[in-house]
């Protein structure tokens, strides 16, 4: 049984369509055994306590520094004996110490066509707010591998979506969210079909 451990701040929708996909069987024998958030209200625990699946939230405040709090994380993954962390709308930066621990076994979702809009403060409405002050025709959504530069990892699969006239952040971000819960679950079956160390 292959084990994932997801990272959230938000909502967790991604967190959901993955949730969906290893459920139904369309990504076969693999389960998500632990959710964690670094945000207290991250509606993502919520989704995962229905499911039965280990919710914590571990208050990053609460340690020294970041490479502290970087271990608690990768100790807790590592109880768990995940094969696959999938960063899931989670902001914060990973540490190098924590990348390191599992090399080729993090990845992250971003909401554009990388390597364009990628990079630190590019997240949520920022990035097609971006997308569409360049007046690009298209945009879309990237699952990567994580290294240790921001948005920077080899790429596992990318999901396209037309810019619209008369579109706002918010309505290029809705359909690309649509593709990204697409997305995600492929990428999964992908890395642990092709990828996987």
């Amino acid at each position: 049984m292959n084990r994932i451990g997801v990272l959230i701040s938000g909502s967790g929708t991604n967190l959901q369509a993955i949730i969906d996909a290893t459920e139904s069987g369309y990504i076969p024998d693999t389960k998500v055994v632990v959710v964690i958030s670094n945000r207290k209200d991250a509606y993502g625990l919520e989704r995962a306590k229905k499911h039965n699946i280990d919710s914590l939230f571990i208050n990053p405040k609460n340690y020294e520094s970041q490479i502290e709090y970087n271990e608690i994380l990768k100790n807790e993954l590592l109880i768990r004996k995940v094969d696959l962390v999938c960063l899931a709308g989670y902001l914060l930066k990973l540490e190098l110490n924590f990348i390191k621990s599992f090399e080729g076994k993090i990845l992250n979702i971003h909401p554009a066509l990388l390597p364009k809009y990628g990079g630190k403060g590019m997240y949520g409405h920022f990035v097609h707010t971006a997308v569409l002050n360049s007046g690009d025709k298209e945009s879309g959504c990237t699952v990567h591998f994580v290294d240790e530069i921001y948005d920077h990892g080899k790429i596992i699969i990318q999901k396209k979506v037309p810019v619209l006239e008369g579109d706002t952040p918010d309505t290029l971000a809705k359909r690309v969210l649509e593709q990204e819960h697409k997305a995600y679950p492929e990428a999964i079956k992908l890395y642990f079909e092709k990828y996987r160390k």
